[in-house]
């Protein structure tokens, strides 16, 4: 007889631009696994009670999306030590007979495209759009880098910065707190940018334009969807190197495959997923 079909999901609001249930789906069918990933549109105020229905129905594992990443944490009863518990947000948790254990996949879904492209951080100025959850995993990924000279942190939230910031000295860096409409007057000095803001997703303009961006330096907006932002065009534009919001999902989606079923990720069938919904970048 097969065995039950084991569900996934992702939990965030909003949620219907999430492509990880068409990528996870993919996964699943490379490898001939009988399971099935599904998208739940969890507000705020409802995550305990969303947690808890999770539980009642056994979900195999599930993935933890914007605005949930830092308040999840409270309902689960693990962290995994070197991720989640250092960046204190969790985006992936797997069900381990009956305990929900967290991971940060976020921090390795990061680093590996730039790992990829062999990148020096010696000497580097790193400027960080944001500080929720996704900029939390970006510092810790950053702060196992050596050779940084600077971070720089630009956000709305003044008290969620400094957050921020504390954690990237406790890791070592040396940081800097800026407002988010200050982010301009800092990029040009930067030889890396992060997005790691939803800015973009709705086809805003970038608080970065195009003679803001240091030729050579490196553009790197984690929203994927779209997948050329507007501060992925400025970056175009200035002639910097780019790095797509898809390769850090299909990263963070492959180590979180992998915690789930124990299996070696299909990367390329995750990405022929997701590259077959955008079309190959130009």
């Amino acid at each position: 007889m097969q065995a039950p079909t084991k569900t996934y999901c992702v939990i965030g609001d909003p949620i219907h631009h999430s492509l990880s249930p068409a990528m996870q789906n993919a996964a699943f069918a490379a490898k001939g696994l009988n399971c099935t990933f599904i998208a739940f549109r969890v507000p705020e105020a409802e995550l305990k009670e969303s947690i808890e229905s999770l539980r009642s129905i056994n979900i195999a594992g599930f993935n933890v999306t914007t605005p949930h990443k830092t308040q999840v944490i409270r309902y689960l009863d693990e962290l995994e030590e070197s991720t989640a518990k250092k960046a204190a947000a969790v985006n992936t948790v797997n069900n381990i007979e009956g305990i929900f254990r967290g991971y940060n996949t976020d921090v390795y879904g990061f680093i590996e495209p730039l790992r990829k492209r062999q990148v020096d951080f010696q000497d580097m100025h790193v400027l960080l759009l944001g500080s929720g959850g996704a900029a939390r995993a970006v510092v810790v990924a950053l702060a196992e880098q050596n050779g940084i000279a600077k971070l720089v942190i630009a956000n709305r939230d003044m008290q969620r910065a400094n957050e921020l910031s504390n954690l990237g000295v406790g890791l070592g860096m040396k940081c800097e707190v800026i407002p988010l409409d200050r982010a301009q007057d800092f990029s040009p000095s930067c030889d890396l940018i992060v997005n790691a803001t939803t800015l973009g997703m709705n086809n805003e303009s970038s608080v970065i334009d195009y003679e803001h961006i240091q030729k050579g330096s490196i553009v790197y907006d984690i929203v994927y969807r779209p997948l050329v932002t507007d501060l992925i065009e400025n970056a175009k534009y200035a002639q910097a190197s780019i790095v797509y919001g898809y390769e850090m999902l299909i990263e963070q989606g492959a180590r979180a495959f992998e915690i789930w079923t124990g299996l070696s990720a299909p990367r390329e069938a995750m990405k022929k997923n997701l590259l077959g919904i955008f079309g190959e970048p130009t």
